[in-house]
């Protein structure tokens, strides 16, 4: 994965904020980045920035373009996953030696990508901006694309073992399709934003089931942020619920991870191919 000079970005599922645009592009100037806002990031269509088709082709020009050395996804939301698997077929091949960055629902790409050997990278989108703090998020991204900084990456990722993080509602969902992330002596990282600890613990029930999941090195847990208020006290905490699923299912639990749905998200690049 070579470092990035010129990135683009394109939304796979929601529609960037048209706003944070000049923002985005001041802090990729001062990296001294080229960077391609692709007009497909402000279409409407619904939920969706654009329709299927027109989210397929932008991501398919934006892979396809020798002059684009990464590509950013712009935010969060959903849709990634309706396009991601088509996106993969006869992958072009200039697509091949790009970066690409995001997290949220932009896991499923991830996946995807880094299933047929493309480089990818857990970390801050575009769309970060508008959080507080947004402008470090920004920086931090754009830090790994174009010098590959490492005090930006996740401080607990070891050397030498190969990591992943995903969101845990992503990760689920990706499970039993042909997307589905190989796992195998991984350093596998999740974290969660707006989901009540009932829905992350039949999440958890879900993926540490998996007999891939239950092969991982080890699982870390980053924040699970704005989690709404059950009707009655759920009864466990975060911590121990992912403590919980990891001894059930003989998975090593390592411990906290630096990322989540916030302007500190740190950056993971995703390990060697292991399928």
């Amino acid at each position: 994965m070579g470092k990035a000079s010129t990135i683009a970005v394109v939304a796979p599922g929601r529609a960037l904020d048209a706003s944070l645009v000049p923002l985005v592009q001041a802090r990729a100037e001062a990296a001294g980045a080229e960077l391609i806002v692709h007009p497909q990031c402000f279409a409407d269509d619904g939920h969706f920035a654009g329709s299927d088709a027109e989210r397929l082709d932008a991501l398919r020009r934006v892979m396809a373009d020798e002059r684009v050395d990464a590509v950013w996804f712009a935010r969060g939301g959903y849709g990634a996953g309706r396009i991601a698997e088509a996106a993969m077929a006869d992958l072009p091949e200039a697509a091949r030696g790009k970066a690409y960055m995001g997290y949220s629902d932009a896991g499923f790409l991830l996946a995807a990508l880094h299933k047929v050997g493309c480089a990818v990278v857990h970390g801050p989108m575009p769309q970060d901006a508008a959080r507080e703090g947004g402008e470090e998020a920004l920086d931090r991204a754009l830090a790994w694309l174009m010098r590959r900084d490492e005090a930006t990456l996740e401080p607990g990722l070891s050397p030498g073992l190969p990591a992943m993080a995903f969101n845990l509602t992503v990760l689920s969902d990706l499970v039993g399709t042909p997307m589905a992330p190989t796992l195998t002596g991984v350093d596998l990282l999740i974290e969660d934003v707006g989901e009540y600890l009932y829905a992350t613990d039949r999440a958890l029930l879900h993926v540490t089931g998996q007999e891939e999941v239950r092969g991982v090195a080890r699982l870390r847990h980053g924040r699970f942020s704005d989690v709404p208020e059950n009707d009655v006290p759920f009864g466990q905490g975060l911590d121990d619920m992912v403590k919980s699923w990891c001894e059930l299912s003989g998975i090593r639990h390592g411990g906290s991870a630096d990322i989540g749905h916030d302007a500190a998200n740190k950056i993971v690049p995703f390990g060697p191919r292991t399928a």
